[in-house]
């Protein structure tokens, strides 16, 4: 299982799910050369809006197991991980 965060650096800084990744929405594909297109992939950001566009973006490309887990608080909740600030 993979956990972005497709917010910003200075977003990230001020608190992220332990054990994610940062990855801004817009160059969510740079994740191609090191995670596996069948791998679980969780995408998170303030209100789930820019995880669904990268979610799009994974989907269109051939990623087979994205979810957009919403929003920080929500994909915390789901996920059961604590956010880290």
């Amino acid at each position: 299982m993979v956990i972005i965060d497709v917010r910003t650096e200075d977003e990230w800084n001020t608190g992220h799910i332990d054990g994610a990744i940062n990855v801004e929405w817009q160059d969510i594909l740079k994740i191609s050369s090191t995670i596996k297109k069948d791998e679980e992939i969780y995408l998170y950001c303030r209100s789930g809006n820019r995880s669904g566009k990268a979610n799009k973006i994974l989907i269109d490309a051939g990623y087979l197991n994205t979810i957009n887990a919403g929003s920080i608080k929500e994909a915390s909740e789901l996920l059961g991980i604590n956010i880290i600030y």
